[in-house]
């Protein structure tokens, strides 16, 4: 004799369906005061999909861009002579430098 099947509750979530207003930018979204609220909203609307591709974040080809600094001489030396005594690789440690003087710029 087979058991007997259990039966499983799922909730169906609507999508992209033409029964729910479909937000088309994200000024059309309120701010919401509890989750409670925020849940309720998004139980009565949608997002375009067009809106929700235009929002992911697509990260430039390119990882980084190259540009040409003029060092004095003795300079590049003493900075490649520091770099190597920190196990750095010189541009990256230049890097490193740099992106540490912006932050402290922008603190400022």
């Amino acid at each position: 004799m087979e058991a007997p099947r259990r039966k499983v509750e799922t909730t169906q979530i609507p999508r992209f369906s033409d029964e729910l207003p479909c937000i088309q930018t994200w000024k059309e979204v309120p701010s919401f005061d509890t989750a409670e609220a925020e849940g309720q909203f998004w139980a009565q609307h949608q997002v375009d999909p067009r809106l929700m591709q235009m929002s992911i974040h697509r990260s430039d080809v390119r990882e980084s861009t190259t540009i040409t600094l003029r060092f004095d001489p003795r300079m590049l030396s003493r900075i490649k002579r520091i770099a190597r005594r920190r196990y750095l690789n010189y541009q990256s440690m230049i890097k490193q430098w740099l992106s540490e003087r912006m932050e402290q710029e922008m603190r400022e």
